[in-house]
């Protein structure tokens, strides 16, 4: 279908949910504000770890706000992720007073990371749930996950534009909105976007334990990058942490489990 479509799509054809889809944008929008705060406090390795109690709130989420219950592997998997995160988030030694604020904002603008990522993702789900039982004739006939994609895309960037509006206006009608956009920042922005695109066909082409098996691997390449390129000390806990963080996301996202539960 032609670019117009999306327009039509979101503006016309669907513009009740485009309203609806404004609050998972928020959430999404202020997540990728709240990563810039805890990459800037705390070393990539720990983010990386951190970052994966967005399946403890998401869990949350999914039984408060769509009424689901949860399985018996799911649950195992939260409590070692909970344990996990804890591991990785111990400091061996002390630190100073202001490493350990610096410490404590980076955690805590991650936790939020994880907040907004768990309700946006169910919300989005609710919202898209209720567009095919309203209108269950039109599903997956004209318009699909890719027009869908292409709305909460564009509700993003006009919250994202007003609030760049509200807050930067003088700064960019002084310097431009495109002041020290460098090459950094482009490849930082292409990699969103290819990661977005390489998520999309995971969840085209794959299954949710691959996704799971890619999110483990992602942990412990992240630890070993952030040792190697920065200098990180990964202690025994943060190693005790990875494992038990790997087991949960594989746990949580694996098949079949329940039957050998009691």
């Amino acid at each position: 279908q032609p670019l117009s479509s999306i327009i039509t799509f979101t503006f016309h054809k669907d513009w009740k949910n485009t309203l609806r889809l404004a609050v998972p944008a928020t959430s999404y929008s202020l997540q990728m504000t709240l990563e810039y705060v805890a990459m800037a406090n705390i070393d990539p390795a720990s983010f990386s770890v951190i970052v994966q109690t967005k399946m403890l709130t998401t869990a949350f989420f999914f039984s408060t706000v769509l009424k689901k219950k949860l399985m018996k592997k799911q649950l195992m998997s939260l409590v070692l992720l909970t344990v996990g995160v804890m591991l990785c988030s111990m400091k061996v030694g002390a630190d100073d007073p202001e490493m350990s604020g610096k410490r404590m904002v980076g955690l805590l603008a991650t936790l939020g990371i994880a907040c907004s990522s768990g309700f946006a993702s169910v919300y989005t789900e609710k919202v898209i749930k209720a567009a095919r039982k309203n209108n269950p004739e039109d599903a997956g006939k004209e318009y699909g996950l890719a027009h869908m994609q292409a709305q909460l895309a564009i509700v993003s960037l006009c919250i994202l534009g007003l609030y760049t509006g509200v807050r930067d206006m003088p700064a960019i009608m002084e310097n431009g909105f495109f002041h020290n956009y460098n090459s950094v920042a482009f490849f930082s922005s292409l990699n969103s976007a290819v990661g977005g695109l390489i998520v999309a066909a995971v969840l085209k082409h794959a299954d949710s334990v691959l996704k799971g098996y890619a999110t483990a691997v992602s942990v412990v390449l992240t630890g070993v990058s952030s040792s190697i390129l920065f200098g990180t000390h990964l202690s025994i806990f943060y190693g005790l942490g990875i494992i038990n963080v790997i087991i949960a996301v594989l746990l949580y996202n694996s098949s079949g489990m329940d039957d050998f539960l009691c």
